[in-house]
């Protein structure tokens, strides 16, 4: 019986992988199994995992997840071909489970297809909520966070502090007070268990909305009931839900008191959610709470997470490197001096501290793999034929971490960056993803990133809490956190505390 199964499984391999040869798909790992296919070649972390197979069988490499075929791309070139030359090809998302109860029956932002829909949400958020002129009408608040969180650290008398921590409440206060008005971590705000659920829904969301969950690939095990995933998945779409309803149901009473560009220097400020409430006017099918509920749920969770963690990778960075801390301290000292404190506008004039930002986002990509796509037909990638409904991941890690395409890739180098304006180097760097699916936030995180670490340097002398150096392991999860949470002493320069009191 065992010689039996032995042969039945060896022929099985040979017979599929003759087939896929005459079919003239990617190459792909010689043995897969019936049922699992790939599955038994994932480990944790995926970006790793993958960037392993990726390097045995080549930048373009088709696996079997159980019952949908992945496509998996670790080069420039033929990422190139997918978010470029067949960037409406590879537009739509994968109707997965978690996206199917979080992402509103597959209608949010992140999780509708290609199509009317998606475009009208686009439109929304990168003309209506995400503009140019919307980030200069709140920037005020973003200034007022940050420094907020500067007042607060100089207050530590050089205790450890949890930077993890401080970075999340900060970005949090910032998107929140943006979307609906509100703080939530600050001496005597009253809402702490409100913010204590809303980062348990962070949590929760970025650990169920990866593409890994095993029912998404073994339908059997969902219709069994094995994994018990999908009522998880529904309980935290209800929290989410409740939470974002508490919210427009708090903002309907400022709703059409003034609009965002008449509102005079310190008067009351419509929030996102009064301006999404407010086109109602025009468009009252369109602007249902549900619409307005998925849209803000994108920007908050996306917002807070990734701008907090990019923020403690390169401050976890720069203080296992010193003389880069100090080269960065230099420049805003040289650029903004000691008189005030530094802003928004300083940022283009400070091309180190931008060179640090590109240099983290290269090494530490918060989203190592692009929120996955799926083809809506049949293309080419690579010389190779590529069947409709092909789930895509691409490997962002494997790219920007590629020897070939980065010298000494393992060493954190700004410099490399030099000369370089924006965040984007053809398809060897898009931390923001690219094409029609690129993220619309791009402008508010390279905003609060900048204003952030260059405040924290600027006021600010920064020590590790021991000589060893900080451990740079990635944890699991959609993003990619730091395994060890950054623990930091800092000690207020000569000046802070005069350009606090300013402030």
């Amino acid at each position: 019986m065992v010689i039996q199964f032995l042969l039945f499984l060896a022929f099985y391999a040979i017979a599929k992988r003759l087939l896929h040869k005459i079919r003239s798909l990617p190459p792909s790992p010689f043995l897969t199994l019936p049922v699992i296919g790939h599955l038994h070649l994932l480990k944790k972390p995926l970006h790793r995992s993958l960037s392993q197979i990726s390097r045995r069988h080549g930048p373009v490499t088709l696996l079997q997840f159980g019952s949908r075929r992945v496509l998996v791309v670790s080069s420039p070139d033929a990422a190139e071909e997918c978010l470029a030359k067949n960037d409406i090809v590879f537009a739509n998302r994968p109707r997965l489970l978690a996206r199917k109860h979080l992402g509103y029956n597959y209608t949010s932002l992140d999780s509708s297809p290609y199509g009317e829909h998606w475009r009208n949400l686009r439109r929304i958020a990168s003309l209506g909520l995400l503009s140019t002129n919307r980030l200069l009408t709140l920037s005020s608040i973003r200034t007022s966070e940050v420094r907020s969180l500067l007042r607060l650290l100089a207050k530590s008398g050089s205790q450890s502090v949890d930077m993890k921590c401080a970075f999340f409440e900060l970005m949090l206060n910032v998107m929140m007070q943006m979307i609906a008005g509100k703080r939530y971590y600050e001496e005597n705000v009253g809402e702490v268990e409100e913010a204590r659920k809303f980062r348990e829904i962070v949590t929760q969301s970025f650990r169920v909305g990866g593409v890994t969950n095993i029912g998404d690939f073994l339908p059997f095990l969902r219709r069994m009931g094995l994994e018990g995933l999908e009522e998880k998945i529904t309980a935290l779409h209800k929290k989410r839900d409740e939470f974002m309803q508490s919210l427009i149901d708090e903002s309907r009473s400022g709703e059409g008191d003034e609009s965002p560009e008449e509102s005079a220097e310190g008067g009351k400020r419509k929030t996102l959610i009064q301006v999404l409430l407010s086109l109602r006017e025009t468009e009252p099918e369109y602007y249902k709470d549900e619409t307005v509920k998925s849209l803000m749920l994108v920007l908050l969770l996306a917002g807070t997470d990734t701008s907090a963690l990019t923020m403690e990778w390169a401050m976890s960075a720069m203080l296992n490197q010193p003389e880069i801390l100090k080269k960065a301290r230099a420049e805003i000292d040289e650029v903004v001096g000691h008189d005030r404190l530094v802003n928004e506008s300083d940022l283009p004039k400070l091309s180190y501290l931008h060179c640090v930002v590109n240099e983290t986002m290269r090494m530490y990509p918060v989203l190592p793999l692009l929120i996955p796509h799926e083809s809506a037909k049949e293309c080419c990638v690579g010389g190779y034929r590529v069947p409709r409904g092909t789930i895509l991941l691409v490997n962002l890690f494997s790219i920007q971490n590629d020897p070939n395409y980065w010298p000494n890739a393992a060493k954190f180098r700004p410099e490399r960056f030099t000369g370089m304006e924006g965040v984007r180097d053809g398809y060897k760097m898009m931390p923001f993803g690219s094409g029609r699916r690129g993220c619309p936030g791009e402008n508010l995180a390279l905003r609060m990133i900048g204003l952030t670490l260059g405040s924290l340097i600027q006021c600010f002398e920064w020590n590790r809490i021991s000589d060893e150096l900080i451990d740079m392991t990635e944890g699991t999860g959609l993003t990619m956190p730091k395994a060890q949470p950054l623990l930091a002493k800092c000690r207020p320069r000569s000046f802070t505390s005069d350009l606090l009191s300013q402030a």
